[in-house]
């Protein structure tokens, strides 16, 4: 199938009468590819919580600082981004590229209004090579065999895989630890896991069902997780310091940014395979 083919059958497949994480994300983030039930779920989790919108921007530059450190210090050439959202400003190539311009990264999303505008925004990329695919992380196998995904990864080489804002998007029920161990099986020593996940640890006084009800009729509902259910991601691998922590204070560039209410909601960590 030709790109421009798949292009086409992607953008006949966006439901737009029901919220998407990685539109309302978009909107949240101040893009313009989300819809009227994208708006609207993020305007209710505005209303329950008024830092809302920093704390997803505080979560964009955990992101950023993450992968300029695995690029830059860590020495990663190739990353996997599942669940990476509609394309924005300082994109995981764009980062990885400015520190190693051979940086290659496949990008996965289950929205495809993602892979509609992934291919756009991708064409203009440089050395380093990029691609994006439609497919969901709840199926590892497709993703890891995936013929555009191994052309762009090695997998005999260190690769940093990046769950970013997705985890709190599996309920238990649908096995999350067990998928992010075939993630990390499936990756050499030396590999590097960077994610994030939403949690009330840092909210006492917000109602968990109130919280996460902006969610309930979206094509993902939303589980917050505490500390000690979010570690296990990284069982077996060893946490880089500082740890698992609140996005802001993973590294920090100066201080760290303002937010009403005082918190990101969302933890961040990185942690490498021995």
């Amino acid at each position: 199938m030709s790109h421009s083919t798949a292009h086409e059958s992607a953008a006949s497949r966006i439901n737009t009468s029901i919220p998407h994480p990685a539109r309302v994300y978009d909107y949240l983030l101040g893009g313009k590819d989300n819809f009227a039930a994208d708006r609207e779920a993020a305007e209710q989790l505005l209303k329950m919580s008024p830092g809302t919108r920093e704390g997803v921007q505080a979560h964009r530059a955990f992101l950023r600082r993450a992968v300029g450190y695995l690029a830059a210090e860590a020495g990663i050439t190739q990353f996997l981004d599942i669940g990476t959202g509609i394309p924005t400003q300082g994109n995981t190539h764009e980062i990885a590229q400015e520190a190693n311009p051979r940086a290659k990264v496949a990008y996965v999303d289950n929205d495809p209004i993602v892979l509609v505008h992934g291919r756009a925004l991708l064409r203009g990329s440089s050395a380093g090579a990029t691609t994006v695919i439609e497919a969901d992380m709840r199926e590892p196998e497709t993703i890891l065999s995936h013929p555009e995904v191994r052309e762009v990864i090695d997998f005999t080489r260190p690769v940093g895989v990046i769950l970013a804002g997705v985890l709190h998007f599996l309920p238990d029920d649908e096995g999350p630890y067990a998928l992010v161990e075939r993630f990390k099986e499936a990756v050499p020593p030396g590999s590097h896991l960077l994610l994030s996940h939403i949690t009330l640890d840092f909210a006492p006084k917000v109602d968990r069902e109130e919280f996460t009800k902006p969610y309930d009729n979206s094509t993902a509902p939303m589980v917050p997780r505490t500390l000690a259910e979010v570690l296990p991601f990284f069982d077996g691998w060893r946490v880089i310091d500082p740890g698992l922590v609140e996005v802001v204070r993973w590294r920090p560039d100066d201080g760290y940014e303002y937010i009403p209410g005082g918190h990101a909601w969302a933890y961040g960590g990185v942690a490498v395979k021995p």
